[in-house]
């Protein structure tokens, strides 16, 4: 299983979890290897490919700094590395999309995409790789159609406005916090938990609604740890590691089944009171782990 990462992933000055944790997995994966991985770098992205779906102002500001308000409306103190940092870390997406329709299943360490809007950042997301990749592929007609796939515990506001009105594109979103809360989108669905014990039963149905919406060439999954109890920014109490290894099985077997390709990010999850390093990391491998299992069980 291809999983693209580059330490310019992690080359912007401003230290935060969305900026410094793929190298976290990226370490871990030499320290504790999980069978079947291999670590690649993927082509990083150029302002071309951002025009997609970005304004061109806002491109610039993000290579140039000014001004500083579009810069930094992620929220990260901008610097000369904070450009190549999500060339690389957005082109990794499209990366592993290309992957996955080669071999099944890849993934990228990249964060910080889905709450991205066309003309300025939002919640820690420069660009959003997701639609970037999915228009990308859509309009060299690679693919057909694409279901994007939204665990992470926020809302995806930037997906939701980027492929509104776009047929192709269809994009279910379940959510534990109500950031970046959006509706009226044609082709977006969004699911709000506030219990536990209703969160995978929720998973579930999302998928099961994808089902009855069509068929799709790609999955790209936003698969965000942040839904887990003890993570400061969006947990849901009664939302443990098993409850979220649970999900990422139901993810990559419904993939499986429907013999889906299926391309994975990282997304939220964030240090905390309640959460060191060592198990924010242990969190997100737990996507790595299910994904290498649903290559060799195909």
């Amino acid at each position: 299983m291809k999983i693209y990462y580059s330490p310019e992933y992690v080359g912007a000055a401003y230290g935060f979890d969305t900026t410094r944790k793929a190298a976290w997995v990226a370490n871990s994966l030499t320290s504790r290897p999980i069978d079947g991985v291999e670590l690649l770098a993927p082509p990083s992205l150029t302002s071309h490919d951002l025009a997609l779906v970005h304004d061109a102002d806002y491109i610039e500001a993000v290579q140039t700094g000014e001004p500083s308000y579009l810069a930094e409306s992620q929220g990260f103190d901008w610097d000369p590395a904070l450009w190549p940092m999500v060339l690389a870390s957005n082109g990794g997406v499209l990366a592993a999309a290309r992957s996955a329709l080669a071999d099944g299943i890849s993934g990228s360490l990249s964060s910080g995409l889905h709450h991205a809007k066309a003309d300025r950042g939002d919640g820690f997301c420069t660009f959003n790789g997701l639609v970037i990749a999915a228009k990308t592929l859509l309009d060299e007609g690679v693919v057909k159609s694409v279901l994007i796939l939204d665990l992470d515990a926020h809302c995806g506001g930037g997906t939701a406005q980027l492929i509104d009105r776009d047929p192709r594109i269809w994009h279910e979103d379940v959510s534990v916090d109500s950031f970046d809360h959006y509706e009226g989108h044609s082709n977006s669905a969004l699911w709000d938990v506030d219990q536990a014990d209703e969160y995978l039963t929720t998973v579930k149905q999302a998928v099961a609604q994808a089902d009855r919406i069509g068929s799709f060439d790609l999955c790209l999954y936003n698969a965000g740890m942040d839904p887990y109890q003890g993570c400061d920014i969006g947990g849901l109490e009664g939302i443990t590691e098993e409850v979220l290894a649970q999900r990422e099985r139901i993810v990559f077997d419904w993939c499986r089944q429907h013999g889906l390709p299926i391309a994975f990010v990282l997304a939220g999850g964030y240090i905390g009171s309640r959460l060191d390093e060592s198990a924010l990391v242990d969190l997100h491998r737990l996507t790595l782990t299910e994904g290498a299992r649903a290559v060799t069980s195909v």
